[in-house]
């Protein structure tokens, strides 16, 4: 199973678009918030269900704050990460994975993107696709035959 993974994409509409039309194969589109409407047009422009939470700059809060899916025997907790202020630590993100019990967590907010295991949690920022921001990326995530693994690709495709 393949999960492509956005965040904070900030109206940068024509580059989420691309991203997800590269990756066609993809099971699941995951938007992790800053612009929930940017996952609303990528819905309508695509014909895909996007799995989607908000972020601290949506002014619409009609999509949850946070999610949990049960995909191939992992639980994945999906969440913006403004409200575990994950840009001074990862302190309140990692209890409340524990208390979810979550084997995946997805997140944004730093646009910073990172991949790091804590205490036997994969946690998985894609980092950011506003234009101007320093390093634009998104993540893949793969569940394949009980093996988990995560990749941070630059998104090189050109801004329209």
């Amino acid at each position: 199973m393949k999960l492509v993974i956005l965040s904070d994409t900030h109206g940068n509409q024509p580059l989420a678009l691309a991203i997800i039309d590269a990756h066609g194969d993809a099971d699941h589109i995951v938007h992790l918030g800053d612009e929930i409407d940017d996952a609303c047009f990528l819905e309508d422009a695509t014909g895909r269900d996007i799995v989607k939470v908000s972020g601290n700059c949506d002014c619409s809060f009609d999509s949850p704050r946070e999610t949990l899916l049960d995909l191939e025997g992992h639980t994945v907790l999906i969440t913006h990460g403004d409200l575990y202020n994950v840009k001074t630590g990862m302190e309140r993100l990692k209890k409340r994975a524990r208390a979810e019990k979550a084997d995946i967590v997805l997140y944004g907010h730093t646009h910073l993107a990172a991949i790091d295991e804590l205490d036997g949690i994969l946690y998985v920022n894609p980092g950011c696709l506003k234009k101007g921001c320093e390093q634009l990326s998104y993540a893949v995530l793969t569940l394949e035959n009980g093996s988990v693994s995560a990749k941070i690709i630059p998104a090189s495709i050109p801004l329209s």
